[in-house]
């Protein structure tokens, strides 16, 4: 093996508590995302409007998630890279992938961007958005769009960061972006009256000083991972293999948000209210998935740095632990969220159709949310070990083909909400059920070694 790396060396020590030590930055960062969601919404909710909540929440959401969420999700690809390469100790190599990954994502977020102003309307009215949001989606559509070169950068150097073991800083940043953007929020709305226009100017502004906080941080350290001016560029043995494993992520990400899409078109059928009930159940469950993201995120860079160390005596502890790990906060966070559901809604709004609305939409996913732990476990793993298509396959069918072919049949013949949400519960059985027995079958730790060939 070649040097060790000084950093957060993820090889050594107690794999349990190494795992939450490294995890719970994560966590809290996607914890003060949430809060920050939250937040966003009540400013939109009661000082805004309902209709302006539906602009900001429905399928304005869904085109974020599934644009944005594609690239964001091809980083991990970069990451898995750094942090084999890392826990292999070779320096030289850290060095080349960050300044690579980073010149990478700032030009795909420059692209992406021209693509967002230019297509905002047709993609919109393309998700039968309702007329009376559509003219706000568009304005905080476009706005955003303006942010997301500094949003795929910011990603991608935090990814760096959490690849080679430090999730504190990317932790630290997040908040500052937060709280500004909090501040920014109430000043632009509250004060100016800005509107729609107001939150998402308040969203870019915060997204460009996170990612300003994060280049510093890699400018001035002094670790391997270090940013040079001259190292930004395209490098192809490196480009190949973040590729190679991030595009089949940003095509997970891209099925399930298709499907979210395609399944926001139904909730647009129920009418207005349930629009905004859908968008504000997001919010108010949304730590979940924020948590249950930041453990997948930990896993994959533990893993990562083990194998590229050569522990894999250290990855099959880390799946058994990651496994009862998830369970306990998965149980632990549907208990309190159906509990505070209701107390927290009528905080965020003061619409009384919306607050039940939202309420039925939580007793149908809530409950189920321990169905979720095997897919998001397991997946982190084959993740973090290089084994990127088959995984994508078995979500591509279980969650995505079969939430698109529910839509496209019952629920057209029973036209409830109840219908619409079971295909979520329904698909991740079905899919939690294929990635086990995968799982267990597959060669996946021997195929992550090849990353660390040339």
């Amino acid at each position: 093996m070649e040097e060790r790396l000084s950093g957060k060396d993820l090889t050594q020590g107690a794999v349990w508590k190494k795992l939450l030590i490294f995890f719970l930055p994560i966590a809290a960062g996607t914890c003060i995302q949430q809060l920050y969601n939250a937040v966003d919404g009540l400013i939109v909710g009661r000082f805004v409007g309902t209709t302006a909540l539906a602009a900001v929440g429905g399928s304005s959401a869904q085109i974020i998630n599934l644009l944005i969420g594609f690239f964001v999700a091809t980083t991990a690809g970069a990451s898995v890279v750094i942090a084999q390469v890392y826990g292999a100790g070779r320096s030289q190599d850290v060095r080349l992938a960050a300044g690579n990954a980073v010149a990478v994502f700032a030009l795909i977020g420059l692209a992406l961007m021209g693509v967002g102003l230019l297509a905002t309307p047709g993609m919109l009215r393309l998700m039968q958005t309702t007329e009376d949001t559509l003219q706000e989606s568009v304005l905080y559509l476009r706005i955003y769009f303006l942010g997301v070169p500094f949003v795929l950068v910011l990603n991608m150097e935090s990814n760096m960061l959490r690849a080679v073991g430090d999730s504190f800083s990317p932790f630290l940043y997040m908040v500052a972006g937060c709280l500004s953007n909090i501040v920014l929020d109430v000043l632009f709305v509250l004060v100016f009256r800005w509107g729609v226009a107001g939150v998402a100017i308040a969203t870019v502004l915060a997204q460009v000083l996170n990612m300003a906080l994060l280049t510093l941080k890699l400018l001035r350290t002094r670790e391997p991972y270090r940013l040079s001016l001259r190292e930004l560029r395209l490098r192809g043995v490196y480009l190949r293999n973040m590729l190679r494993l991030g595009l089949p992520s940003g095509l997970q990400s891209a099925m399930y948000n298709v499907s979210n899409m395609i399944i926001q078109v139904g909730v647009n059928s129920l009418g207005t209210v349930v629009v905004a009930s859908w968008a504000m159940s997001g919010k108010t469950d949304g730590i979940f998935w924020a948590v249950s993201n930041a453990l997948g995120a930990a896993i994959t860079s533990f893993v990562g740095q083990n194998l590229g160390a050569g522990r894999q005596d250290r990855v099959k502890l880390c799946v058994r632990q990651g496994l009862i790990l998830s369970g306990i906060i998965t149980v632990s966070m549907s208990g309190l969220i159906m509990l505070l559901g209701k107390p927290l809604l009528h905080v965020l709004t003061d619409d009384a159709a919306v607050i039940a609305t939202t309420y039925e939409i939580m007793t149908y996913f809530v409950p189920f949310y321990f169905t979720w732990t095997v897919i998001e476990v397991l997946s982190a793993v084959l993740r973090g070990a290089g084994d990127a298509v088959r995984p994508v396959v078995i979500i591509g069918l279980g969650i995505c083909l079969l939430r698109i072919l529910w839509i496209l049949t019952l629920f057209q013949w029973f036209h409830t909400l109840f219908v619409l949400s079971l295909c979520y519960v329904v698909s991740w059985v079905v899919t939690g059920t294929a990635m086990a027995v995968y799982f267990r079958r597959g060669g996946w730790m021997k195929r992550g070694k090849m990353l660390l060939e040339h």
